[in-house]
């Protein structure tokens, strides 16, 4: 490139990651120039913009999003001299695809490491991935912030980014009480990950501009506590991560992106669900655990579902309400409420397909695994209102919620409703341990302090993150 042409680049992703890929590595750096980002998975976001007082004084009109199905033209048309790929849980072989369309329209393609994109903190940081969306992170970080409390830790709770309204307004968000999500006009998905933290008293915070969001976290704890989403990488360096695994997935630990970075960087390894998994998924999740990062350590939990109304879905016809991203990127067939509607002796689980409405069928369409589920769609009010619609029209006696938030008090069900919820319980632990001198995060003489509780699910490896931080 000439030294006098700045590298036009144009961002591949999904209202997130992103965006914190540009605010690390482009939004200040004149050699290059940001033509557009593109936009998938999520809806309602192409069309708008990265506004300018996001982007920086280079881009004094803010930057446009545009459709992803479009990029190929938008190289051809733009000149783009390189495609960076900045989404999460994906195959392997989508990674590729998407290179091989970016390099026939004649641009490079790029993936930017976790070096340029993981943000130093003043604080201990222990952060809680995933190798894909719905192994448990959230039931995982619920458990690692009551633990910190306990040890007299001042915690703060920053979440992975869901921008879904004004990008502006969102920057910077805390949560210290449930008022704020109102205030913040939270989508369901938001409150999924955010409720069952701001209940437990546990300060959150979320947003856009993670080197904001950062900065504020430190002033107020003592531990930053990062809760990932989707399976990607942590936006702060962590000195102690922790990636929790899925045997109803197996192998999915190697096949995905970047929830294989995560599985390799790993210090702790959390196979969850074993209680639910067949034997054969968790031998394979800890055979490759062996194989790829030999210097973790290896631990099994169990996913206990809760149902306190469960007898009411005894012989009836049930219609399950899953998690939207658990099912649909992340292809799982059934979570938690299929689950509880089985145990508790459902006659019939009801396929929801046919009741499907407005954008509810656009998105079984798209996500042709799902059957006896229905995702609970929500980023703005027209989707809530298909939601509702698909509930109250289908032929059954009872609703399962099984999303992390009870959904009977955002819309009106016109049928009994029952609440399934989900929380990591004990299982065995250290199925196997490295040897001291192979630890990530040096033993030293630090005091063997239990991090987690929970009867010891998890590994007193969090006393080393608090006492000798990377």
């Amino acid at each position: 490139m000439s030294a006098h042409k700045p590298i036009s680049v144009l961002i591949l992703g999904a209202a997130g990651r992103d965006f914190h890929n540009f605010n690390c590595c482009y939004r200040h750096d004149d050699r290059y120039t940001v033509a557009a980002f593109t936009a998938t998975q999520i809806p309602n976001i192409a069309g708008r913009s990265y506004p300018s007082v996001l982007a920086g004084s280079m881009y004094p009109r803010g930057i446009p999003i545009m459709p992803e199905d479009a990029f190929e033209s938008f190289i051809r048309e733009h000149g783009i001299d390189l495609a960076v790929f900045s989404y999460s849980d994906v195959p392997h072989a989508y990674v590729m695809h998407m290179a091989s369309r970016a390099n026939a329209a004649g641009a490079s393609f790029g993936l930017i490491g976790t070096r340029k994109t993981m943000l130093k903190s003043s604080k201990p940081v222990i952060a809680v991935c995933a190798v894909r969306t719905g192994s448990g992170k959230s039931q995982t970080t619920r458990v690692a912030a009551n633990t910190l409390k306990k040890m007299g830790k001042r915690i703060a709770v920053v979440r992975h980014p869901m921008p879904y309204g004004d990008l502006a307004k969102q920057a910077c968000q805390r949560f210290a009480e449930i008022a704020d999500m109102d205030r913040h006009d939270c989508t369901i998905e938001e409150r999924e990950e955010y409720e069952l933290h701001i209940e437990a008293g546990n300060l959150l915070f979320a947003g856009v501009d993670y080197h904001q969001i950062l900065s504020a976290a430190e002033k107020e704890a003592d531990v930053i506590l990062w809760d990932g989403g989707n399976n990607d990488t942590p936006f702060f360096k962590p000195d102690l991560l922790i990636t929790v695994a899925d045997p109803h997935r197996p192998g999915h630990e190697a096949a995905y992106y970047p929830g294989e970075t995560n599985f390799r960087m790993a210090d702790v390894i959390l196979i969850n669900k074993c209680n639910t998994a067949h034997v054969e998924g968790i031998d394979v999740v800890e055979a490759n655990a062996k194989r790829m990062n030999p210097i973790a350590e290896v631990i099994r939990a169990n996913s206990a579902v809760l149902c306190r109304d469960g007898e009411k879905m005894r012989g009836k016809r049930v219609l399950v309400v899953e998690d939207g991203p658990t099912l649909t990127h992340g292809e799982m067939r059934y979570g938690a409420g299929h689950v509880a509607a089985r145990q508790f002796g459902a006659a019939k689980i009801v396929d929801p397909r046919p009741f499907a409405r407005g954008s509810i069928k656009v998105t079984y369409e798209k996500y042709r695994h799902m059957e006896e589920i229905l995702p609970a769609m929500g980023y703005g009010a027209a989707q809530i209102a298909d939601l509702e619609a698909t509930i109250n029209a289908a032929e059954c006696d009872v609703v399962a919620i099984g999303t992390p938030i009870d959904l009977g008090h955002l819309i009106k069900i016109n049928k009994p409703h029952v609440r399934v919820e989900y929380e990591l319980a004990e299982a065995e632990r250290n199925v196997f341990r490295p040897s001291s001198e192979s630890y990530k995060v040096p033993l030293k003489s630090c005091e063997k302090l239990r991090f987690f509780g929970l009867k010891g699910v998890l590994a007193e490896s969090g006393c080393r993150a608090i006492a000798y931080p990377r």
